[in-house]
């Protein structure tokens, strides 16, 4: 553990813990403990429930949300070849989203008490225990508030035929998103494609972990420069 003046106690719940580290947090954060069983948070069980969220919940939760969402603009007159590509232009821009998230709020450097509990809600205990099963994929109910302003941005830049579908399918993409995130960190992936996908994604928790942003693919990465570089080349230098 970090020498630091103040030490978090792992057997007690860590949320209000974790701020009292002030500058030593990132260097802490950063460290991390590779177990399947993660920490306790609080310890009130009513909102220790709301941190912890099984894989599948994703999908059951939100694919009936994306139908419906699609189907509206269906129902509204948008021809399926129109409503299709909403879809495909909506998962695309939330690639776009999901690596902006990464890089910019996720890694925000924090020394502050409230400032560091905040990161560790939001990212900071993955980076610490990162095969934490029940921590991998977003609470529903976080998520859908922030629905909310994300559908009222779709519909700020898009017609009413086409928002639907539009957020329907980057709610897809977000879907997608949390099922790889998962299955990345606890799959066993036997094709070449899955394969180099985990070993980029634990590259960014365990060898550079502040590039890499990226979770379904390595694009934006690329094109904004935050592509790791290899072994090889590192060790080159």
């Amino acid at each position: 553990m970090v020498a630091q003046e103040f030490t978090v106690d792992l057997n007690k719940p860590l949320v209000f813990q974790v701020g009292h580290l002030g500058e030593a947090y990132q260097e802490w954060v950063h460290q991390p403990i590779v177990s399947k069983e993660g920490p306790r948070f609080f310890e009130s069980d009513f909102w220790e429930f709301f941190t912890c969220t099984v894989w599948w919940a994703i999908p059951v939760i939100w694919l009936p949300v994306v139908c419906w969402f699609i189907s509206i603009s269906v129902r509204m007159g948008l021809a399926l070849p129109q409503t299709g590509l909403m879809v495909v232009i909506g998962i695309f821009i939330w690639t776009l989203v999901e690596y902006a998230l990464h890089r910019f709020l996720f890694h925000i450097e924090t020394k502050s008490y409230w400032t560091n509990t905040f990161h560790y809600l939001i990212h900071g205990c993955h980076h610490k225990h990162p095969m934490d099963g029940l921590r991998l994929v977003f609470p529903p109910a976080a998520a859908a508030l922030l629905c909310v302003p994300f559908w009222n941005l779709v519909r700020l830049f898009s017609t009413p035929t086409t928002a639907p579908a539009l957020f329907g399918g980057g709610l897809l993409g977000y879907v997608m998103y949390d099922c790889t995130h998962y299955y990345l960190h606890h799959g066993q992936p036997s094709s070449e494609v899955p394969r180099n996908l985990k070993k980029y994604h634990l590259n960014h928790h365990f060898r550079i972990q502040n590039k890499g942003f990226g979770i379904t693919s390595a694009l934006w990465d690329k094109v904004f420069g935050t592509l790791p570089a290899s072994k090889a080349a590192a060790m080159s230098r």
